[in-house]
């Protein structure tokens, strides 16, 4: 009896202690995944890194779900890694044009130089919004030498845009293109959600406009704002897909980078972008 009493009290006392731990180590996970949360929660998303694999190319892209508070990437390393803004650049800089007031609204017509150029759609007059829309360079190069250096440099310390570097006064009209300015995808996303939220150092009128002008897709179901960009000061050439997704009273975030290494490559942007977002039940 003594032996069937003592069976019993070891057999209890085991399970006592295999549950004390379980609840123990249960804690500490999720301990562990609220205190990697205190800004953002990474999840393992769907394997996003399929559709660069898909298109033969490198890359990175970051999405950020902002009611639930939860970031989906693929290349954590390169999210975090600053690059040459490109054209993405094209926002702010739209935004420094009409709160200076060099352009009084996005339909303001510049006047082409008669400078050819190898981009048909950039060879004739054009303003804000189509200048936007073709990412038309030489029009937002007069923008950015309208601004001036000292003005240009005021608001990018004012926002602190990427690493804050636009060079000398004579790089006004290319530090975005050719450096040194620079900015990680994670800033990126940073510097949107507050543009987003009407919380940069702009009026409402002209993060409005902004945002218009930004609109690349719009639907009954969704509306997608979003800017490229493309390097080819750099080896390999780099692309970017900048942007957000207002899509069921939720709005996700992303910025797409790939290495370019002939121009069909540039589509890849947009489509590696689009397929990652129909992973999260989007578009």
């Amino acid at each position: 009896m003594f032996r069937i009493w003592r069976l019993k009290f070891v057999v209890f006392t085991v399970i006592g202690c295999l549950t004390l731990l379980t609840i123990v180590n249960f804690g500490t996970m999720h301990v562990m995944a609220q205190s990697s949360s205190a800004s953002t929660v990474i999840v393992q998303a769907p394997n996003l890194g399929r559709h660069f694999k898909k298109f033969g190319l490198e890359g990175s892209i970051l999405i950020y779900d902002l009611n639930r508070n939860q970031t989906y990437e693929h290349n954590s390393q390169r999210n975090a890694t600053a690059i040459i803004p490109g054209s993405t650049f094209k926002i702010f800089n739209a935004m420094v044009a009409l709160e200076t007031g060099i352009i009084p609204d996005d339909v303001a017509v510049l006047t082409w130089d008669g400078i050819h150029r190898n981009i048909d759609a950039w060879n004739h007059d054009t303003n804000l919004r189509q200048g936007f829309k073709d990412s038309t360079v030489w029009f937002y190069q007069v923008l950015a030498r309208k601004a001036g250096y000292e003005r240009m440099q005021q608001l990018i310390n004012k926002v602190n845009y990427g690493n804050r570097q636009i060079g000398t006064a004579a790089d006004i009209d290319r530090f975005w293109l050719q450096g040194p300015s620079k900015i990680t995808p994670k800033e990126q996303i940073e510097f949107l959600q507050r543009l987003y939220g009407g919380n940069l150092p702009f009026s409402q009128r002209t993060m409005n406009l902004v945002k218009d002008i930004m609109v690349r897709e719009q639907t009954p179901d969704y509306t997608l704002r979003a800017k490229t960009g493309w390097l080819d000061s750099t080896n390999p050439e780099v692309g970017w897909f900048v942007g957000y997704l207002e899509q069921n009273k939720n709005v996700y975030f992303f910025a797409t980078t790939i290495d370019m290494y002939k121009p069909e490559d540039a589509v890849a942007r947009i489509e590696i972008t689009r397929r990652s977002l129909k992973d999260l039940g989007l578009l």
